[in-house]
C-alpha cells in the first residue's frame, strides 16, 4: 500500500484530527467524488434522452422505449453491489479512476450504433451497458461514508448523492440544447466522452485511498441478515426508486400521454430531476437535525398526496396540473433520498448503543455495518426505478394512459409510511430499558436516527 495516494491513519470521530487535517482532505475527496458520480448518473440516464431522438424512422413503439430505459435501470441496480465492495479492494481513488473510465464503453458504443436501421437488440445491449453509471453511486457513497464522522454524514452523503443525481437533469438539459440546435444524438455523446476522460484524470490527481477501509465479509453477512438492511432497502425503493424511475420516464410520459414533441418534452423533463437533486442535501440536513425517521415519515405522506394529484390530472388530461404535481413528486423524492440515507448509519449506531457499546467502539460498529449495507440498500432502491418503468409500460399498453401506474405508486407510498412509522417511530417511546439496577442506561431511540 505504498504511495502518496494512500492514507494509512484516518479517525474522523477524533475532533482534533478532524479540525486539523480530516475536514480538508474529506472535502477534497468529496468534490471529485461528486464530479465522477455526476457524470456516471448522466451516462446511466443517457437512454432517457436517447429515446427522445428516436422518431418513427427507428420503428420502436412507446412500450419498446420504456423497456430500453428499464434495461439501463436493471443493470445499474445490480452493478451497485460489486461496486460497493470495490472501494475496499482497490481503494476509493483507484476505483473512482476505473469506474469513471468504464463510462467510455457505453458512450462509445452508443456513438457507433445510434442511427435508424440498427436492430432493437443492439440498442438493448447499449442501454444495458449504461448500467455501469448506476454502479458509480454505490462506490462513491461507500467511499465518502468512510471519510466523514457520524455527525457530518447526513450533509456529506446528501451533498455527494445530490451532486451525482444532478447528472440526470444536466444530461437532459444538454440534450435539450442539442435538439434545439437541430443536432443529433452523436453530438450529445461527443460532448460527454471528453468529460469522462477529464473526470478520470482529476480523480487520479486529487483523490486518496483510505488504507483503513477494508472489506469485511462478516459485516456483509451480518448486514444481509439484519432486518433493518431490508427495511431501509424497501423505503429507499420509495424515495430513490421514484427519483430515478421518474427521471427516466418523464419525457416518455409527456410524449406518449400528452403528445409533446421531443423538444417540448425535453424543455420540461429536466426540471423535476434538477430540483429533486438540489434538495437532497437539504433532506440530509433536516435528518441531522430532526431525525431521519421523522422526516422520511412525513415525506411519504406528502409524496402520496402529490401522486394523487398527478393521477387526478392524468384522468382530467390537464397538462399544467400534471406537470406541476409531477415536479412536486420529484422534489419530495429528492428530500426523502437525503433523509433515508441519513437513517442508515444512525440505525446501526443506535443498534450498537443498544448492544451496550459506547464511544469509538459503537462508532466503529456503526461504520462497519452501515458501510456493508449501503450497497445492497442502494441496489434494491434502484430496482424501484425498474418497477416504475415497467409499471408505466404495462399501464400504457393496457389503457393507453399512465393513470393506473400512478395509483399503484400512491398505494406503495402509503405502505412505506406505515413501515416507517411502525418500525422506527411507533416503538420509540418504549426504547428505554427499565431495570431496577443502578447501572441501567437509556437506549438510543430509533426515532433519533
Amino acid at each position: 500500500m505504498a504511495g502518496r495516494s494512500w492514507i494509512e491513519q484516518w479517525d474522523p470521530e477524533d475532533e482534533t484530527f478532524w479540525e486539523e487535517t480530516g475536514a480538508k482532505v474529506a472535502r477534497r475527496n468529496l468534490a471529485f467524488s461528486i464530479l465522477s458520480e455526476h457524470i456516471g448518473f448522466s451516462i446511466w440516464s443517457l437512454w432517457s434522452v436517447m429515446v427522445l431522438f428516436m422518431g418513427p424512422e427507428y420503428g420502436i413503439d412507446p412500450a419498446g422505449k420504456f423497456f430500453l430505459v428499464s434495461m439501463a435501470t436493471l443493470v445499474g441496480a445490480f452493478a451497485r453491489v460489486p461496486y460497493t465492495f470495490a472501494v475496499a479492494v482497490f481503494g476509493g481513488r483507484n476505483w473512482t479512476i476505473v469506474s469513471a473510465s468504464m463510462l467510455l464503453v457505453p458512450s462509445v458504443a452508443a456513438f457507433v450504433v445510434m442511427e435508424p436501421g440498427t436492430s432493437y437488440s443492439t440498442f438493448m445491449v447499449c442501454a444495458a451497458l449504461t448500467g455501469v453509471g448506476g454502479g458509480n453511486f454505490a462506490s462513491s457513497m461507500t467511499n465518502i461514508n468512510s471519510f466523514y464522522p457520524l455527525r457530518k454524514k447526513g450533509w456529506a452523503l446528501g451533498l455527494n448523492a445530490g451532486g451525482g443525481n444532478i447528472g440526470v437533469p444536466v444530461v437532459q438539459l444538454v440534450a435539450l440544447a442539442v435538439i434545439g440546435a437541430s443536432g443529433g444524438p452523436r453530438v450529445l455523446l461527443g460532448i460527454y466522452i471528453p468529460l469522462i476522460v477529464v473526470a478520470a484524470v482529476l480523480s487520479a490527481l486529487f483523490m486518496n485511498n483510505l488504507a483503513t477501509v477494508k472489506n469485511d465479509t462478516g459485516a456483509a453477512l451480518e448486514a444481509v441478515k439484519d432486518g433493518h438492511t431490508w427495511i431501509m432497502a424497501f423505503l429507499y425503493i420509495g424515495t430513490f426508486g421514484s427519483f430515478i424511475g421518474y427521471s427516466f420516464a418523464f419525457g416518455l410520459v409527456l410524449q406518449t400521454q400528452f403528445g409533446r414533441t421531443p423538444l417540448q418534452a425535453a424543455s420540461i423533463t429536466f426540471i423535476g430531476p434538477l430540483l429533486g437533486s438540489l434538495i437532497r442535501p437539504v433532506g440530509g440536513k433536516l435528518a441531522d437535525r430532526f431525525g431521519g425517521a421523522r422526516i422520511t415519515l412525513w415525506n411519504f405522506v406528502a409524496m402520496a398526496v402529490a401522486t394523487g394529484v398527478v393521477a387526478l390530472a392524468s384522468v382530467q388530461k390537464s397538462l399544467p396540473l400534471f406537470t406541476v404535481a409531477f415536479i412536486v413528486v420529484f422534489v419530495l423524492s429528492g428530500l426523502g433520498n437525503g433523509s433515508t440515507y441519513k437513517m442508515i448509519p444512525g440505525i446501526f449506531q443506535a443498534k450498537a448503543v443498544n448492544m451496550g457499546l459506547a464511544g469509538e467502539e459503537a462508532a466503529a460498529y456503526g461504520r462497519r455495518l452501515s458501510g456493508a449495507s449501503m450497497g445492497l440498500i442502494g441496489a434494491v432502491g434502484a430496482l424501484g426505478g425498474l418497477g416504475i418503468n415497467l409499471a408505466f409500460r404495462q399501464s400504457f399498453q393496457t389503457a393507453g394512459t399512465g393513470t393506473g401506474a400512478f395509483v399503484a405508486f400512491l398505494v406503495f407510498y402509503a405502505v412505506c409510511f406505515v413501515v416507517t412509522w411502525s418500525v422506527y417511530l411507533r416503538r420509540s417511546a418504549s426504547r428505554t430499558v427499565a431495570t431496577p439496577t443502578a447501572e441501567a442506561k437509556p437506549q438510543l431511540s430509533y426515532a433519533e436516527v
